[in-house]
């Protein structure tokens, strides 16, 4: 090889000073204690409260836990909108062991954040990181109540960036190998730093406990939540209409792509903001405002922060041509309404499609489609 073709050399990395983070950020990391009532199911997210197993249906009482932090010095705590679900009591605990009762000012399940207010001034606070400069591999600490474990810390890496998890959260996720268990929930996720980076959220498991596959919500979303909750005691949603699902290499083929990128439209619902603006079945949509769209999490986590009446430009691929549309959003009637689910989470059609054969297409008398 030529010299110049030689790789650069890596540079030597460096150990954070866990120490130093949890002195640093452990003091604004608080345990929620929630009681209420909520109706045992098998579709539960993460398992932060301990249902009774017992053989009735309808809501039974139950007592969960999980963590948060502190965000502002007046009382403002963050944490996951599903720790406090079904709560008629949510309780803080500090660090020095104080407990709070807490008002719950506003949660949105849409992107799971949820944020409350004690009644205490003066407190410890954690700062904002940027998670735009967050890059995979960089370390990383959460600290947490695993398993009503307070003010326990581990720590790993980012594994990956703008994960997308069909089915938990319509934002796309830092995913990280950091140990968090139930009880992690609503926890920061920190950097090198001691700067808050994200919202520790799920996890991936068979077992329960951690297998090294844990998901936070990105800082700058959670804050934008946490802003609107505080301006609108709620975060507006908008709505667009459309049913999307990934491509894969041979339906890209089909559709006259080199490769699978963007969201392809599976439908439109009547009278929705994509039928006003002309989208249609069949349409690939491949940028947002010009931000090219690798897969569809990537154009659920756009329209999940856009703003209700906004305009936006999408990009299409559409009978083998680039278009483009303007269309203006509408707002979702409720974070949980069907209508805005089945437009920001890919949806299952049952469709199993693959590129008709050469054979099929002569007796068809088509020159391309799929069956």
């Amino acid at each position: 090889d030529e010299p110049g073709d030689a790789a650069p050399a890596l540079s030597v990395g460096f150990t954070p000073n866990y120490r130093a983070i949890m002195k640093h950020a452990g003091p604004a990391v608080v345990g929620i204690l929630v009681d209420g009532m909520k109706t045992p199911s098998l579709l539960d997210g993460p398992a932060d409260a301990r249902l009774p197993s017992l053989p009735f249906k309808g809501p039974l009482p139950f007592h969960g836990q999980g963590s948060g932090f502190i965000i502002g010095a007046d009382g403002l705590v963050l944490t996951s909108a599903h720790v406090i679900t079904g709560a008629r009591r949510v309780t803080v605990r500090l660090s020095d062991r104080r407990e709070f009762r807490a008002t719950v000012l506003g949660s949105d399940p849409l992107t799971d954040v949820a944020v409350l207010r004690i009644a205490a001034r003066g407190l410890p606070v954690i700062e904002p990181g940027h998670v735009e400069q967050l890059q995979v591999g960089d370390a990383v600490v959460a600290i947490g109540a695993p398993f009503g474990l307070e003010q326990s810390l581990s720590h790993g890496i980012v594994s990956a960036m703008g994960r997308s998890i069909a089915g938990v959260t319509a934002v796309p996720h830092i995913q990280t190998d950091a140990p968090v268990n139930p009880g992690h929930s609503g926890g920061p996720l920190l950097d090198a730093q001691a700067a808050v980076v994200g919202m520790n959220a799920t996890i991936y498991s068979i077992s329960g406990g951690s297998q090294g596959l844990s998901f936070a919500v990105p800082i700058d979303v959670v804050l934008r939540v946490k802003d609107k909750i505080l301006a609108h005691g709620r975060m507006p949603h908008a709505y667009l209409g459309a049913t999307v699902q990934n491509l894969d290499r041979p339906l890209a083929t089909v559709f006259g792509l080199d490769r699978p990128q963007g969201a392809l439209v599976a439908g439109v619902a009547v009278g929705s903001a994509a039928a006003q603006a002309g989208l249609k079945a069949g349409d690939i949509i491949t940028t947002y405002n010009g931000k090219p769209l690798e897969r569809t999490g990537d154009l659920i986590g756009h329209l999940s922060m856009a703003s209700p009446g906004e305009q936006v430009r999408l990009g299409l691929w559409r009978a083998r041509a680039a278009r483009e549309l303007l269309v203006r959003l509408d707002e979702a009637a409720d974070a949980d309404d069907q209508r805005d689910a089945d437009t920001q989470q890919p949806q299952d059609m049952g469709w199993r499609l693959r590129a008709l054969s050469s054979q099929e297409r002569h007796l068809l008398g088509v020159s391309s489609g799929v069956w």
